[in-house]
C-alpha cells in the first residue's frame, strides 16, 4: 500500500478514473514527478471501494489496440473512504495540508443541487453537497484551497461544480467569509476528458499470473484538456 502523503482526493472509484486519472499519477509517480498518493472516496452508498481495499489499493490496468499491451501496476492509492460507513473519516481528508487537489467523475448527473440535503445530514446525498462540507472544514482549519479538476460530462463542469457549492454555501447559511474564501483559493477548473475505459474483462481469462479481481482496460488514446491552470499544475 501506498504510503506516501496524500495530494490528491479523489469523488470516484470507478473504472474511468481509475483507468485516466490514476494511471496518469502512477505514470507520473514511475519517473519521480509525483510524490504522493491517491485518497479515493466512495460517493455513493454502494460501490468497490471495498474490493479495492482487500487488494491494499492496487490493481493491474491493461491497454489494448493495434498498438499493442502495455501492463501496469497502479498503487498509487493508498486508502478508501466511504462517506457513509464513517463521515467524520470522510471529512478529516480536508485536514490533510499536502492535499491539493480534488478530482471527481461521479457521471453527468453528479453535479446537481438538491434543495432537500441538509447541513446535518451525514453524508448529504449530492456529490456537491459533501464537496461543500469537507471545503468548510477546509476553511475552518485555515488550511490553502483545491485546485479542483471535475471530470464529469458536462459542459463547463468546473464553472457549474463552483456554482453549486455556492448555492449549498447560500442554503446552509455558512457565511460570506466561506464564499469568499470558495472564489478567492480554491480554482475550479472546467476541463475536457476523453479516453474508453471498458472495466474488468469479465467473459476473458487473463494469464496475469496473479489474482486482480479489480483489473481495469482501456485503449491507448487519452485527453485531459484543462482551462485556466497553466504555470499552476505541479505535482511533485
Amino acid at each position: 500500500m501506498n504510503n506516501k502523503p496524500v495530494k490528491v482526493i479523489q469523488f470516484g472509484e470507478g473504472g474511468f478514473l481509475r483507468g485516466f486519472a490514476d494511471w496518469m499519477l502512477q505514470k507520473l509517480s514511475d519517473i519521480g514527478e509525483f510524490s504522493g498518493s491517491v485518497a479515493v472516496v466512495q460517493p455513493i452508498e454502494k460501490g468497490m471501494c471495498d474490493m479495492l481495499t482487500a487488494q491494499d489499493c492496487v490493481y493491474t490496468h491493461l491497454i489494448r489496440g493495434a498498438e499493442g499491451v502495455e501492463v501496469s501496476k497502479i498503487d498509487v492509492i493508498s486508502r478508501c473512504v466511504k462517506p457513509y460507513e464513517n463521515f467524520e473519516e470522510y471529512l478529516s481528508l480536508a485536514d490533510i495540508p499536502e492535499a491539493r487537489f480534488i478530482i471527481s467523475n461521479t457521471t453527468e448527473s453528479g453535479i446537481e443541487f438538491r434543495s432537500t440535503d441538509k447541513i446535518t445530514d451525514a453524508p448529504p446525498a449530492a456529490f456537491p453537497a459533501k464537496l461543500t462540507l469537507l471545503l468548510k472544514r477546509r476553511f475552518d482549519k485555515g488550511l490553502k484551497g483545491f485546485i479542483l479538476l471535475p471530470c464529469e460530462l458536462i459542459d463547463r463542469n468546473g464553472d457549474n461544480l463552483k456554482k453549486t457549492v455556492l448555492q449549498y454555501a447560500d442554503l446552509w447559511q455558512l457565511g460570506d467569509e466561506f464564499k469568499v474564501w470558495i472564489e478567492n483559493e480554491n480554482v475550479f477548473c472546467n476541463t475536457l476528458v476523453d479516453r474508453i475505459n471498458t472495466g474488468y474483462p469479465k467473459d476473458e481469462k487473463l494469464d496475469l499470473g496473479y489474482e486482480d479481481n479489480m483489473v481495469n482496460t482501456s485503449e491507448f488514446f487519452h485527453l485531459w484538456v484543462i482551462e485556466t491552470l497553466r504555470q499552476i499544475l505541479t505535482l511533485s
